[in-house]
């Protein structure tokens, strides 16, 4: 799901990347394993109004487990006596806002008591985890940046256009959940 081209790749001249955790949190519902997301408000410094998975930036002497914790406890309120890390997923760089990304895959016994931190989260999104092997929530759409249009992969979640980052982290959950579906072992 990275676009052909990603804005700001090369752009970085030597400049330390800004830690950052992700977690994609786990949890049932009535028709199966449900993941929330996020849309970002307009108050924010970096994606304003884009889609994402809860997380954040590193703090100092923080690991990057704690920070994603931390972060969903933060943003949407996920009890961290009640969340388990089951995984994680490649780092990903995001060359517009300096961020190494590390993701997490999480697991909750019931559905967590949502409480969204106002300032960062304008709506709470809660996603089917079979979206992410469904080939019909995948498309290409269009995104500017410095004044230029490219094509970027996309997921469609609802309403909502999930791309960038959180697209590209999702799309290799997807591809390790579509690998056991399939019966194959994963690739090295």
């Amino acid at each position: 799901m990275a676009p052909e081209r990603r804005p700001g790749a090369g752009d970085r001249a030597g400049a330390p990347w800004r830690e950052a955790a992700v977690v994609i949190a786990l949890y049932p519902g009535a028709s199966g394993l449900l993941f929330p997301l996020t849309l970002r408000t307009e108050d924010i410094a970096h994606h304003r109004g884009q889609i994402s998975l809860p997380g954040g930036s590193r703090e100092p002497g923080e690991s990057l487990r704690a920070t994603a914790l931390r972060e969903a406890w933060e943003e949407i309120g996920i009890d961290r006596e009640a969340i388990e890390i089951i995984g994680e997923l490649s780092p990903l760089d995001v060359p517009p806002s300096g961020f190494r990304i590390k993701p997490f895959v999480a697991y909750l016994a019931e559905r967590p008591a949502f409480r969204l931190q106002e300032k960062e989260v304008a709506e709470l999104i809660e996603a089917p985890l079979g979206l992410l092997v469904d080939p019909d929530r995948r498309r290409m759409g269009e995104r500017s940046h410095g004044g230029e249009t490219f094509p970027v992969p996309l997921f469609l979640v609802g309403a909502h256009e999930v791309w960038g980052a959180t697209a590209m982290i999702l799309a290799e959950f997807g591809s390790m959940l579509r690998r056991e579906l399939d019966g194959k072992p994963p690739s090295p």
